[in-house]
């Protein structure tokens, strides 16, 4: 064993590049180069795949929090409630439309935003909940979901890393107001650049969105209101198209390879040493299987380097001690659970690409670290 990569995106070509060619050249051939047939098509599927009934089609899947905070009107001196352990971009996207992000803690266990804390952290100004289904697990929806109906709350799910995940048999996108998926290369279901897509059930929304998409431009050249240029690059949506017969398939081989780690790390009598991840609904997709490493994480991380095998670190800072966010005014210390889990998480090479015998040489590995 030579190397473990967190990710071998060509490791996938064998399998997808005839596929692939055949759905990049017939694009080049058409001459539609954004939007156009090949992106409603990719609508169409992600919207049944979902459950939602509509779908739009994005060029990023920050541009799909962005776009979906826009239709429901976010703006200065909104609050949209989400978590301080996730992607910059949820938070963010928020700060761009004028909003003031307010942060809640996570739960130790599933590093997503803990129910039993929203409540107190609703206000006047509160306006939305983004609850963030982090490395491809769902959040709590059945609680957040009764919280956001009972203070009249928008819910924007940001499962960026958890296309086809599901809670209590209900994919992810299904049940916000507004899905936000990511097409970045290292997702479950990746493009050869940026792209994004935002489910929704409502028809007002999806109109909204398609407006929006095109600079709040309906019909062409007359705008009643002020969008963005948020279209899904039609090369794009057909490499999607081609890869997603596939999601299922890879989302399987990522589980497998997830219980396989599990299972290793107890054979090898690991886990007084780390912590592995616990699985609160069934159909996690684990974009990424993280582990928790309470003492000597950063030693561990590069220890594996040296033995030649990737890992990363999502997150090593939360959000509200961003320097970015110092207006915001929270301090180190307010939501310990968040900044424990930015100490302690380290994500290991879980993708479909990653053999038996390279987990076997990792956990061989944090053995001899632990040794």
């Amino acid at each position: 064993m030579t190397r473990v990569p967190l990710l071998d995106i060509p490791a996938t070509y064998p399998e997808i590049l005839k596929d692939v060619e055949e759905a990049v050249s017939e694009v080049i051939r058409s001459g539609h180069f954004i939007l156009g047939p090949k992106v409603g098509e990719l609508e169409e599927k992600i919207a049944d795949y979902c459950g939602t009934g509509f779908a739009v089609g994005v060029s990023s899947g920050t541009d799909a929090l962005l776009i979906s905070l826009m239709a429901c009107g976010i703006g200065p001196g909104d609050e949209v409630i989400t978590t301080p352990f996730t992607f910059f971009a949820t938070a963010g996207c928020i700060s761009r439309t004028g909003g003031r992000p307010v942060f809640v803690d996570i739960d130790p266990e599933t590093f997503n935003i803990d129910p039993a804390l929203l409540k107190d952290s609703i206000t006047d100004n509160t306006r939305a909940i983004i609850p963030v289904h982090l490395y491809g697990q769902c959040a709590d929806m059945e609680a957040v979901s009764k919280i956001a109906k009972d203070s009249n709350l928008t819910i924007i799910e940001d499962a960026a890393q958890a296309i086809g995940s599901e809670f209590k048999n209900k994919r992810a996108g299904l049940m916000g107001d507004f899905g936000c998926f990511s097409f970045f290369p290292t997702k479950n279901l990746g493009g050869f650049g940026d792209g994004g897509m935002v489910t929704t059930r409502s028809e007002n929304n999806l109109e909204k969105l398609k407006t929006l998409r095109v600079h709040g431009s309906n019909p062409k050249y007359y705008h009643k209101i002020v969008g963005g240029n948020f279209r899904l690059d039609t090369l794009q949506a057909a490499v999607i198209l081609a890869k997603l017969k596939y999601l299922e398939g890879w989302n399987d081989k990522r589980r497998e390879n997830a219980q396989r780690y599990s299972t290793l790390f107890e054979q090898q009598g690991l886990l007084d040493h780390i912590q592995i991840p616990r699985e609160g609904f069934p159909k996690h997709t684990f974009n990424q299987y993280v582990i928790r490493v309470e003492k000597r994480r950063d030693v561990l991380k590069n220890f594996l380097q040296s033995k030649n095998i990737a890992t990363e670190i999502y997150y090593p800072l939360p959000l509200h001690l961003q320097e970015c966010f110092k207006d915001l005014r929270y301090r180190s210390g307010q939501f310990p659970v968040a900044e424990k889990a930015a100490r302690e998480v380290l994500a290991l090479p879980v993708s479909h690409e990653v053999t038996p015998q390279q987990q076997e040489y990792v956990v061989e590995t944090i053995k001899e670290f632990f040794q």
